[in-house]
């Protein structure tokens, strides 16, 4: 195996000065075949063997045992070789039941490389090689470069030529559904690489507001992953960003002090700075500037290339990457538009309204990632509990053990079947009344709830693992420092349960779409009935700011409930209504009623 700073330095080399026996590895993969994959920049993907510097398998050949003071045994081994889609019983019928059955064969494929030793490894290697900020080359010139460690490359390659930015856009059916899963298939091997795969995905509807963008969006749907930093149209693929959030605003973003001064009719330069621009190496970035004179400038939405026209480098200064908790593989930055060249996308004045179509888009992305974090921990814990005995008794045997089990099992065939619900409500949104509004609502409320969910699950699992669950060699501490990130990205939960209030009070639609999905429902649990009398009492007597959060907590639990009966799972319903609405008690376990233990727990786990 490569010392890591010999791998670095291999990198960087020009492909001239290869080493000629790497050059004449055969197959696809670039980090292994020389300098011929390097000089066309696009990572494709190997399923062959290992990325070069990487151990060959996460397993290690016959380790010993018999050591002088203990013999090893009693121990369990890494969730590896399994298919995190044909394999997962709970993600499979999802995308079924929600319209996605004929992409099965393809989400098999991805689920059982996602699964594989060699991409795991990766995922690991990617997130204990961050990336480096590279302001000037060695002679001094600007460059505003991010370095990756090579299993990152990979990892996007993987994730990009299997569609996860460009499926919604290039199938005939369930286009939403499918890049759901491959989203959640995705953060099964690394979260950190599903960010800029998700902005690239949402990107595509805001830039449809202009009629220029056409090559962006080929780009950005191509499929490709293109690590070259060149301008777009060398490029086989493109990545977008986002740029939105400044010091002095956060949230509200028309705060902003960002200008742009007309070069033409849409065209600028902008001055500003932007605190969080997600993966500063796209190819570009949706960002919301001023423009216009006098009292009243125009907050409008532009696309701020990384290359202008003339095709040389544009005034964008990374001013420094986050170090940010979790999500280490990601660069995320702030910088400055020194006289940046950008170009104008939807009507002067609608910058928020432009952007809010590529924010919605990512919201569903906040929800599915976390949903697929709950779905892997209760995963993780299941696995363990198979292999690992104490007192004499298997873990998963305990009497105790298998209520917490259950739960985690139940969490995660909640938060699944509410993401999809999403998901196919905005497959369905364009042809249907009904989908559109319960998209615009529905979508907040699975985001605020979901999302919360995720840092305590994935503390559960972490706990059923005992002291190994708390190691840095495990997944589970990087998903725990993962799992409150899509709680805070694209509005905090404060945020988000006012936009619930908004979408209410603004959006009939929407209002009757909540109805007409929960009347659907009305009958089948007790419990179940006075939440949902409880909910339309709020709406009837009005919500106040300061009951936001407990509307949108109790929509989230009758619409999870809703989604889980719909969906046929009556277990899962039945126990989600005991133990979530009836009872509520406040760590899982905890439940005095009675649920299906022995199907919960057989659907939690995951196999070949």
């Amino acid at each position: 195996m490569l010392r890591a700073d010999l791998l670095n330095a291999w990198v960087m080399r020009a492909g001239d000065d290869l080493d000629a026996s790497l050059a004449a590895t055969p197959g696809p993969d670039p980090l292994n075949s020389g300098k011929a994959a390097w000089a066309t920049g696009v990572i494709p993907v190997s399923t062959s063997r290992p990325a070069l510097g990487l151990s060959h398998t996460m397993t290690h050949h016959e380790p010993r045992t018999q050591l002088s003071t203990h013999t090893v045994e009693n121990q369990s081994e890494p969730l590896v070789g399994v298919n995190w889609h044909g394999g997962d019983a709970i993600l499979s019928s999802a995308v079924a039941r929600a319209g996605g059955a004929a992409h099965a064969d393809r989400l098999n494929a991805f689920g059982a490389e996602v699964g594989s030793e060699r991409v795991q490894e990766l995922g690991r290697v990617a997130n204990e090689n961050p990336p480096r900020f590279k302001p000037f080359d060695r002679f001094g010139h600007r460059i505003d470069e991010v370095e990756f460690h090579p299993a990152y490359h990979e990892l996007m390659g993987l994730g990009l030529s299997n569609g996860v930015s460009s499926a919604a856009w290039t199938v005939d059916e369930a286009g939403h559904v499918l890049h759901a899963a491959l989203l959640m298939l995705m953060g099964n091997a690394d979260a950190g690489v599903c960010c800029p795969q998700s902005m690239t995905y949402a990107s595509v509807p805001a830039l449809k507001h202009a009629d220029w963008t056409g090559d962006w969006i080929k780009g950005a749907t191509s499929g490709a992953y293109d690590h070259r930093f060149l301008p777009p149209d060398q490029k086989s693929g493109l990545t977008i960003g986002m740029a939105m959030t400044e010091k002095q605003g956060g949230s509200d973003v028309r705060a902003n002090m960002t200008r742009a001064a007309a070069i033409s009719d849409d065209e600028v330069e902008l001055t500003g700075h932007k605190w969080f621009c997600s993966a500063p190496m796209s190819d570009g970035f949706l960002t919301l500037a001023y423009e216009g004179e006098g009292d009243a400038p125009a907050l409008s939405c532009f696309l701020v290339p990384r290359w202008r026209p003339d095709g040389t480098r544009n005034a964008i200064e990374i001013q420094r990457l986050k170090d940010k908790l979790g999500d280490k593989s990601n660069a995320s930055s702030e910088i400055e538009y020194r006289q940046a060249w950008a170009r104008r996308i939807g009507e002067p004045g609608r910058g928020v309204r432009t952007i809010i179509e590529m924010v919605n888009h990512t919201r569903l992305d906040c929800l599915a990632g976390s949903a697929g974090l709950i779905r892997s921990a209760a995963a993780h814990a299941v696995w363990h509990a198979e292999r690992r005995s104490a007192f004499q008794r298997r873990l998963i045997d305990q009497p105790l053990m298998r209520e917490v089990l259950a739960e985690l099992g139940l969490e995660a065939e909640a938060a699944v079947a509410l993401a999809f619900r999403v998901a196919e409500a905005f497959d369905k949104a364009e042809t249907d009344p009904h989908e559109a509004g319960l998209a615009r609502l529905l979508t907040p409320i699975a985001k605020y709830w979901i999302c919360k969910r995720a840092p305590y699950i994935a503390y559960e699992a972490m706990e059923a693992h005992g002291g190994a669950g708390y190691v840095e060699e495990h997944p589970l501490p990087r998903m725990f420092r993962q799992s409150p990130l899509n709680a805070i990205w694209e509005g905090s939960g404060n945020v988000i349960a006012l936009d619930v209030l908004r979408a209410l009070s603004r959006d009939a639609g929407a209002r009757e779409a909540l109805s007409a999905e929960l009347d659907a429902v009305r009958g089948a649990y007790a419990a179940l009935d006075l939440k949902i009398h409880s909910l339309e009492t709020m709406m009837m007597t009005g919500v106040g700011e300061t009951d936001a959060r407990r509307f949108t907590e109790t929509a989230a639990h009758c619409f999870t409930a809703a989604a889980l009966i719909r969906a046929g799972l009556e277990p899962a319903a039945e126990g989600y209504v005991a133990r979530r609405i009836a009872e509520n008690a406040t760590t899982l376990g905890a439940g005095g009623a009675k649920i299906d233990a022995e199907w919960l727990i057989g659907r939690a786990g995951v196999s070949a």
